[in-house]
């Protein structure tokens, strides 16, 4: 296959991309006269008319093992992370292998219609029977033809906290779970907590396995289970592989504090998963006003040149009632949330969504518009991250292994003249 008038993401001029054989074999830069029209789509030729063409969009951070469950069997009418767990433990109890894959099928396809390719999935293990996980396990070979997926081995009710905990964790790594999850605040105890860091991460390190704990989901500013599990990825050299998801906390935490956190964070070289939409909705439940956001510090970690990414995490479950497998809705509204619309925000935007995911998810070269790598990619609806924000774009084609997986139609509006 053949793209032209390409537009890539920091580079110059328009390009064309020729793939063969699930790769992309060479990108072209294209002449300053190329023409250029609206993208058009043929069997062997694809003309981006002068549109982003980028990777894939990762999806860093969803539970696909309870999504499309809102309201079963009742609604989190309190809005709190605390009574969405209450809920979801009520709904686990009624779920099946069939039941499980089908809701994940579903959402798995409303991801790659949005040109998703890449996703982490966490999955609660805190069940007997890994009745979740040993579905997904499934799934993740099912859907391997729209989208690649890792799958979190995650304890929702805790690990020390929880009744044969550690024997779980083991279990669902053992069973195929790609990445060791955790959740320290919520286990009944500070030492807990501290403990469970130690214990998944010596998991972790011993199964040769990925990290990505949820960790300081809480407006509480006396949670600092981050500074424990950036020191384990410091001392154990592991921080690429390491990811803390959520740190909702650090948006409380003083400035003083913060400054010596940040000092750690950086040394330690792991990666930061924000949900900025789940976060603002199930975060700030305890003030009266003012009313905190309930956010960690985004935009002060990347200023900080930490990697920091964006996630859907839930898509119509007992935390966050909406969703539709939009990560650019996320996006946007991300930006407005931390207060990023400033120029150079809005110019690389689309990194929180590309290019920093695909480093949380330790991807390397499995990712990426360059020659050698899989012909997995999309042409956007607008020409640069700005466009893309300010216009609500949409990917019009995914393409994956070198073939078109999804093709869109943008909305028309037709005038009637009086």
């Amino acid at each position: 296959m053949l793209i032209t008038n390409a537009r890539l993401r920091h580079r110059e001029g328009l390009h064309q991309l020729h793939l063969e054989n699930g790769r992309i074999a060479r990108i072209v830069q294209q002449g300053p006269d190329a023409p250029t029209a609206a993208p058009a789509f043929g069997p062997e030729h694809l003309d981006a008319g002068g549109n982003l063409v980028v990777p894939p969009f990762v999806e860093p951070h969803i539970h696909l093992d309870a999504t499309l469950t809102a309201g079963e069997p009742r609604w989190n009418m309190s809005g709190t992370l605390f009574e969405g767990i209450e809920c979801w433990g009520e709904r686990r109890a009624t779920i099946t292998a069939e039941d499980t894959r089908a809701r994940a099928h579903k959402t798995i396809r409303a991801l790659a219609a949005h040109g998703i390719q890449h996703v982490r999935t966490h999955v609660d293990v805190t069940d007997p029977d890994l009745t979740a996980l040993k579905a997904m396990l499934e799934v993740r070979e099912q859907s391997a033809h729209l989208i690649d997926l890792q799958i979190v081995a995650f304890p929702q009710e805790g690990i020390e906290s929880f009744r044969n905990g550690r024997e779980l964790m083991e279990e669902a790594i053992r069973l195929g779970a790609d990445v060791v999850g955790g959740i320290p605040h919520f286990e009944y105890t500070r030492d807990q907590g501290v403990s469970s860091v130690k214990f998944l991460m010596d998991l972790a390190e011993r199964t040769d396995c990925l990290v990505d704990v949820h960790c300081d989901e809480t407006d509480d500013p006396h949670s600092r289970f981050l500074e424990v599990l950036a020191e384990e990825a410091r001392s154990r050299g592991m921080g690429s592989r390491v990811s803390a998801s959520h740190t909702t906390a650090m948006g409380s935490y003083d400035n003083a504090y913060c400054a010596k956190l940040f000092r750690l964070l950086g040394h330690s070289g792991i990666s930061f998963v924000s949900c900025p939409t789940e976060s603002i909705h199930l975060q700030g439940r305890f003030d009266s006003f003012p009313k905190r956001r309930g956010v960690t510090r985004v935009n002060e970690l990347l200023e900080a040149g930490m990697n920091v990414c964006f996630g859907q995490d839930s898509i119509v479950d007992p935390w966050y009632p909406l969703g539709n497998g939009n990560i650019l809705r996320v996006l946007e509204a991300g930006l407005h949330i931390c207060h990023m619309l400033g120029y150079r925000n809005l110019q690389n935007a689309l990194d929180l969504v590309t290019d920093n995911s695909a480093k949380a998810l330790a991807l390397g070269e499995r990712y990426g518009i360059e020659e050698g790598r899989p012909a997995n990619l999309l042409i956007l609806s607008a020409d640069s991250d700005y466009e893309m924000i300010r216009s609500q774009g949409l990917a019009l084609y995914s393409i994956r292994h070198g073939k078109v997986l999804m093709q869109r139609q943008m909305a028309q509006v037709q005038w009637q003249d009086a």
